[in-house]
């Protein structure tokens, strides 16, 4: 299987076939290759079998749309464990008016006390219950805090079980059918379709004659397609020196996805403009 810089290797090299010179170059329009600004190959970060697929091939997806969903029903029945404990309130407060009552009975030893009504020893031991009941809530309180943490961690692992898109695009291709056994195979394959990518691959007698920043018109080789305006976004410093060329990429905005991915097109480096 061909690369895709091959790809438009050739593309280049059937259009600059029999011009002789950089001033020919120049005149003529010249080749390009219109890809998806990304492609990737969507999968699941957790062992799983598939329980269902939302998308099909060349279906639209938002970010953060469902894709596939794994079977989940150990992991649902973890988050409803987890969350009973952690909603648990009764605990709390028992712990927290045992707190209060030790605390009252305290403050009254205290007063007693210091009207010589009870003992040294008395005092003491109400000072001891207070702090036990301190202890016992704050013992509960970090229960319940470790319960939360639980429930978050048993949430996280269910969400694992929900494939999600990644980004905004269109499903390239569908690999795996509900009922399947993911481990690494990729689900689908996302294309990134606005903006659209455009490889141009120039003679070398050319370079330094295009610029970043720089906006070309492309042609697309589609019948009734209007050319594009495409700025350039990367320029490669090195020149390829079995084909004497060097690569530029474009970036065309392709708002409504108007304008499929995979087409030829032309571009007049003439007509460049800041």
């Amino acid at each position: 299987m061909k690369t895709t810089f091959e790809k438009s290797t050739t593309v280049a090299a059937l259009l600059f076939a029999g011009m002789a010179s950089g001033a020919a170059h120049a005149l003529q329009p010249l080749g390009c290759l219109i890809e998806p600004h990304r492609v990737a190959e969507v999968g699941s970060p957790v062992i799983g079998v598939i329980e269902s697929i939302a998308v099909e091939r060349g279906d639209r997806v938002k970010r953060g749309q469902v894709i596939a969903v794994l079977r989940s029903d150990v992991e649902r029945a973890a988050v409803g464990v987890a969350a009973t404990r952690a909603k648990m309130a009764a605990e709390l407060h028992a712990a927290r008016a045992s707190y209060h009552l030790a605390r009252q009975k305290f403050v009254r030893a205290q007063d007693l006390h210091a009207r010589e009504f009870i003992s040294v020893q008395a005092l003491e031991q109400a000072r001891a219950e207070a702090d036990v009941a301190q202890q016992k809530l704050t013992q509960v309180r970090e229960h319940r805090r470790v319960w939360n943490g639980e429930l978050a961690l048993a949430q996280a692992q269910l969400g694992l079980r929900t494939i999600r898109s990644p980004a905004d695009g269109v499903i390239a291709e569908r690999y795996m059918s509900p009922g399947e056994r993911v481990e690494e195979r990729p689900i689908v394959r996302l294309a990134t379709v606005d903006p659209l990518r455009v490889e141009l691959v120039i003679p070398a007698q050319l370079f330094g004659t295009i610029e970043l920043g720089a906006s070309l018109t492309v042609v697309p080789e589609l019948p009734g397609v209007a050319p594009r305006e495409a700025k350039v976004v990367l320029v490669d410093p090195l020149i390829d020196g079995p084909s004497n060329t060097f690569r530029a990429r474009l970036e065309l905005p392709n708002p409504n996805y108007e304008l499929p991915a995979g087409l030829r097109c032309r571009i007049d480096l003439g007509e460049a403009r800041q």
